[in-house]
């Protein structure tokens, strides 16, 4: 009729053409040019030279990542997400959700776009997408074949923390639980956010949501009501609470095929049941299948075994099929050894501990894990590089004591007790730190062992140090210069008139800079056990947040809050040799390269720089090194590596090019 009318106008069959809106869409479509990618148009006017540079590759490279492990509270359960291909685990920390490899944990990649602490991710049974939820009860389901992990959607299905989340096998629905205030769960479609059922049946917060990965769908929830409920769908409707437990419910799982589905709980007790109609087949282990809490459950990739983490310091296999153990993992005697998630991806199983470490499991072996991954949870305040055999080595202290090596390990024995702030090595291949536990320690890298011997307790709060040949170690304290010989008190300039703040020892030994808050570098030198003061007073541009040396001696870098830094010559009777603007805000640390032509700042704008003596104007700008956290400190591996750390607790291995 339409086409018949348009006729009768005597416009043709498609209308008037005499209008935009009149065409027909097809060739709407057709006359719409999309633009070329920005990066990929040449500058106009541009000469070859700057197109080729355009074209050029990036002066930096990520190298390798030191993720921080995931973040554990005592009796709350840690889920751990799996790829559906097996080859990549989960977890969050903090703002962040971390992407590993679970077959080289080194690989590693940082999710930091939420604003919110978050607590669960999930990948997509179809391995595209991944969901996220915070504390705030915002879920943002974002790209994983992408670098950039581009946000797909986001929603906010309830106000409250988010617990738990799971996926219909065909990636479009999901299913959301937690702390709500007038809900607890929320099922919806993924890509429009419609509901899709309703989550009923609990008086209080649900800790734990499963959904069936075949057809016909189910799914369960269970609570700190000490019930689990069931629910068929879509759209998902209650059906009927079980109420089996006499605790917290912390852990609901299906098995892949969809079969059973199984119920962990405070109370120690795992319980069986049918997958398509909810009766109860089994309670593993009889009575109880733990001597404490059951954190955590994750069904074997064939559904017929059953892994289980509990408070009782284990981890157990179970055969569902004859209702027995097959293998107990006994994860050690101390209350950090608690187990609170796990993961079966595989033939890997993995187990997380309350010390954060990351357990893989050894079916063959269970009295000893295959590898332990271990590393910070906590904000990283300081690191140091030291080579050893042909090796380089990482060492990071941080916010609650801890000094790890770049091997994601740790020394054995007890260490600080409150934030390391400053380390460095010496020439006797000790790791010299320092921490707000008012203690200087000197640590042995080769037995890696803090031992009793190699402590000095101070009278006042250390915040940097610095060694020098000789046996010298020059400690900065809150109002005081402390000067230590042979791990021993030997000088001290108390109340020195302004608030010293960082401190550097000269390569040769015989000089001593010292920032303050008041903008001054003063210069001390090292006479017969003490320190003189030269006179000498190099102005910064603000108040000094750090200083060093070249390794030849030749230059002295100062960087200050005024996001300057300013590099003087010590030849030249530490005349100023340049100043270095970039930062948009406070820099807090320097480190020079090995090859004396270049050095790093890193600052609270969360970049990184590495700048070139001889001229401030060749820079190469690593933006949002650590996002979210600025960069707390720095080293050199070599003249072309790099290491950041920050308060996100990873480690960044960067290679620099110029």
């Amino acid at each position: 009729v339409g086409a018949a009318a348009a006729v009768a106008r005597g416009a043709g069959a498609y209308g008037s053409r005499s209008r935009v809106s009149d065409r027909p869409l097809r060739a709407r479509h057709a006359r719409r040019r999309l633009p070329r990618c920005p990066w990929a148009r040449p500058l106009r006017g541009s000469t070859r030279a700057q197109r080729r540079n355009k074209w050029a590759r990036m002066p930096y490279e990520i190298k390798k990542v030191f993720a921080s492990l995931p973040q554990v509270e005592r009796g709350v359960s840690k889920i751990l997400g799996g790829d559906p291909k097996g080859d990549h685990f989960l977890y969050t920390n903090g703002k962040c959700v971390i992407l590993r490899n679970i077959d080289n944990p080194a690989i590693a990649d940082i999710y930091t776009e939420h604003a919110h602490q978050v607590v669960v991710a999930k990948y997509a049974p179809s391995g595209f997408y991944i969901a996220s939820g915070d504390i705030s009860g915002k879920l943002r389901i974002w790209d994983t074949t992408q670098k950039e992990h581009l946000l797909k959607y986001e929603y906010q299905p309830f106000a409250g923390k988010i617990k738990d989340i799971a996926w219909t096998e065909d990636s479009k629905r999901i299913a959301v639980v937690g702390e709500g205030r007038e809900k607890f769960g929320a099922v919806f479609l993924w890509d429009t956010g419609s509901s899709v059922g309703e989550i009923t049946g609990h008086n209080k917060v649900i800790n734990s949501v499963d959904i069936k990965q075949t057809r016909p769908y189910r799914l369960a929830t269970g609570s700190d009501d000490n019930c689990a409920a069931f629910f068929e769908g879509p759209p998902f409707k209650f059906k009927f609470t079980i109420g089996d437990h006499s605790r917290f419910v912390n852990c609901v799982r299906f098995s892949p095929d969809g079969n059973r589905f199984a119920t962990a709980s405070a109370d120690g007790q795992i319980f069986i049941y049918d997958g398509k109609t909810g009766e109860k087949v089994c309670a593993l282990g009889e009575s109880k299948a733990h001597d404490g809490g059951i954190y955590a459950i994750s069904w074997s990739p064939d559904s017929t075994h059953l892994l289980s983490a509990s408070g009782d310091k284990t981890s157990k296999i179970w055969d569902v099929n004859v209702n027995s153990v097959v293998s107990t993992f006994p994860m050690g005697s101390n209350v950090l050894d608690q187990q609170l998630g796990c993961l079966w991806q595989k033939d890997h199983l993995l187990s997380i501990s309350l010390s954060g470490y990351i357990n893989y499991l050894d079916k063959n072996n269970p009295s000893k894990p295959l590898r332990v991954i271990k590393g910070h949870s906590k904000s990283i305040q300081c690191l140091t590089v030291h080579r050893n055999g042909g090796k380089s080595y990482i060492y990071s202290g941080s916010h609650d004591g801890h000094i790890k090596t770049g091997e994601n390990d740790s020394f054995s024995g007890k260490g600080h007790t409150n934030q390391v702030s400053r380390m460095t090595v010496n020439e006797s291949e000790q790791l010299v730190s320092c921490s707000m536990d008012d203690t200087v320690r000197y640590t042995n890298l080769t037995l890696r062992d803090y031992s009793g011997q190699g402590v000095v307790k101070l009278d006042v709060q250390p915040k940097c140090v610095a060694v020098g040949p000789g046996g010298y170690t020059v400690v900065v304290c809150i109002g005081q210069i402390v000067l230590l010989k042979d791990q021993k008190k030997c000088f001290s300039i108390d109340n020195p008139g302004y608030e010293p703040e960082v401190v550097a020892v000269h390569p040769g030994g015989d000089t001593v800079a010292v920032g303050g808050t008041d903008g001054n570098v003063r210069v001390y030198s090292i006479l017969a056990s003490t320190l003189k003061d030269e006179g000498k007073l190099l102005e910064a541009k603000g108040p000094v947040t750090d200083v060093a040396y070249s390794h030849d001696g030749a230059f002295l870098a100062v960087c200050d809050a005024s996001k300057v830094v300013t590099v003087f010559s010590v030849a030249d009777g530490y005349s100023e040799n340049n100043v270095f603007y970039g930062h948009h805000a406070k820099i807090v640390c320097l480190a020079w390269s090995p090859d004396n032509e270049h050095f790093a700042s890193g600052g609270m704008d969360m970049m990184v720089y590495v700048w070139t003596l001889s001229d401030p104007e060749t820079k190469v700008k690593i933006q949002d090194a650590h996002r979210l956290h600025h960069v707390s400190s720095l080293a050199w591996l070599d003249e072309h590596t790099l290491v950041t750390t920050s308060h996100d607790a990873s480690v960044k291995e960067w290679t620099i090019t110029y």
